[in-house]
């Protein structure tokens, strides 16, 4: 793991969130493979293009988090909806378009939360999906 990430983790409050940070750690490095990045104050681990309808583009990370005082915000860059049938068996969360927002893994199922990482991991870095969360609609 870069020191940056290591710094960055070291930095994190509260302590139940960095507690949740360096569980996060863990499982997206099983998941992706990858050494963690980051990309402002998000750890993010490979990447993808996405193009906008209007034909604006950019990069972003395949699979990322990134720990908020309030909450640790999990990126889903296809959708939250695109995971709902698991969504029902991962415990206590509130979403946003790209975005769960979970207070405590301790009470979530780590077991779920890693089978949505991996699918949206995967279906980000196939080479198909160039759409970014808010265009893509299940």
């Amino acid at each position: 793991m870069s020191d940056d990430v290591d710094a960055f983790i070291a930095r994190v409050t509260p302590a139940k969130r960095q507690r949740d940070a360096e569980v996060l750690l863990e499982l997206y490095g099983r998941v992706t493979g990858l050494e963690p990045e980051l990309w402002g104050s998000i750890v993010g681990y490979g990447g993808y293009h996405y193009r906008y309808a209007t034909g604006r583009e950019g990069d972003t990370p395949a699979a990322a988090f990134a720990p908020r005082k309030a909450a640790t915000s999990i990126y889903l860059m296809d959708g939250v909806g695109t995971h709902h049938e698991l969504l029902g068996r991962l415990g206590p969360y509130s979403s946003g378009v790209g975005c769960l927002y979970l207070r405590d893994l301790t009470i979530n199922d780590l077991g779920v939360l890693e089978q949505i990482v991996t699918a949206s991991f995967r279906a980000l870095t196939a080479g198909t999906f160039t759409d970014r969360a808010r265009e893509h609609h299940n």
